[in-house]
């Protein structure tokens, strides 16, 4: 075996077992979602002697899901929607603007990613519930500020390597700039627009603290809010648990494969330039 078989098959080896570490958690959960609560205690890793369907009528009942998966994809479309908006359009101004002005905005932006969300949750609770923004039209608003940095830092990167002279050629032929970023800018977006999406969508889709803190009202939660359901003061129902999980996780591995390609590439192409 030559040295560069030895490495390729080295580099399998590590990346296979990587892999198992990372799904485990996944076959604990599946497996484990088809059990009775006793079951579950008696042995968590063993598969099942049984399949207990009945652990997911009983969770997609008393999670409500049809109305939670309607608020999840209400709250997820719009934050993304605007997000991706307005990120495109401040990315494409901002690389296009060459002043001191437009480079400590797009730094200002940037930075605010290391800022901790814990650090600024309560000031902006309080300051929410003033404005009477404690509601899921405000979630939409807080995600677009919390969500503006990483989107706007991708697309920046993105339209660094698309040519000015596609401007200047819209423009001669008579395109306003809006006409310009709509027609000729934003088609080419395409690919880091996409992995924004997929970013985001995981994001906000699972995301826990932030609705907690903002829509927790019967009719209202999200899917990870209601998933606290299981979970009393008392008892846990891991059983119910693990298929509500299973049945949270599922709609954002259907989208996540169906779009998984366009992951790396537009990170590099986006990111790195």
């Amino acid at each position: 075996m030559t040295r560069k078989k030895r490495f390729l098959f080295l580099m399998e080896t590590i990346g296979s077992a990587i892999g198992v570490v990372f799904f485990f958690p996944f076959y604990i959960m599946l497996i484990n979602s088809f059990k009775t609560k006793p079951q579950i205690f008696q042995n968590t890793l063993n598969l099942p002697g049984g399949l207990e369907w009945s652990n997911y009528v009983k969770a997609f009942e008393r999670l409500d899901f049809m109305q939670a998966f309607a608020n999840s994809l209400f709250i997820t479309a719009g934050s993304i929607l605007l997000l991706v908006l307005f990120a495109s359009m401040a990315g494409w101004k901002l690389v296009r603007t060459k002043t001191r002005l437009s480079s400590v905005i797009f730094f200002m932006f940037v930075s605010a990613i290391l800022i901790p969300f814990q650090s600024v949750m309560l000031p902006l609770i309080t300051i929410m519930g003033k404005l009477g923004f404690l509601n899921r039209l405000g979630l939409i608003f807080m995600y677009l500020g919390f969500g503006s940095s990483l989107s706007l830092f991708l697309y920046h990167g993105f339209v660094k390597s698309v040519p000015k002279e596609l401007d200047e050629a819209a423009i001669i032929d008579g395109c306003s700039e809006f006409q310009l970023f709509r027609k000729v800018i934003f088609p080419i977006l395409n690919p880091i627009t996409l992995t924004v999406i997929i970013l985001l969508t995981i994001w906000i889709w699972n995301d826990y603290l932030l609705p907690s803190l903002v829509i927790n009202k019967e009719g209202m939660q999200t899917i990870p809010l209601q998933m606290f359901f299981f979970f009393g003061e008392y008892t846990k129902q891991w059983h119910l648990a693990l298929a509500g999980l299973t049945l949270a996780i599922i709609p954002v591995i259907i989208f996540y494969f169906s779009a998984q390609k366009y992951i790396i590439r537009g990170v590099t192409q986006g990111a790195i330039k």
